[in-house]
């Protein structure tokens, strides 16, 4: 299990973004929480499986249909976030 940090920039918001990835993230098998953050950006945190966790990046670079990412930054989490389900905020 490892858990990592995600911020997506670009046209994140209002594009029903964190509610398409949090569904995507579930069916991966991954806990966690997504939320909007104040600069225009999404931000989210996953714990899962490797595997599991490299395809929730990959979907984060496009992102649902209306949206369009300009870039997101990965960083591993020290520790585990104690998260169940996968939390929209």
């Amino acid at each position: 299990m490892s858990a990592k940090r995600y911020v997506v920039r670009g046209r994140v918001q209002g594009v029903n973004f964190r509610a398409t990835a949090a569904q995507y993230a579930l069916r991966l098998g991954l806990r966690g929480r997504i939320w909007n953050r104040e600069d225009g950006a999404v931000e989210a945190e996953a714990v899962g499986p490797d595997d599991a966790l490299a395809r929730f990046e990959a979907w984060l670079h496009r992102g649902p249909s209306y949206a369009t990412v300009e870039s997101v930054e990965a960083e591993a989490l020290a520790g585990e976030p104690r998260h169940s389900g996968f939390a929209i905020d």
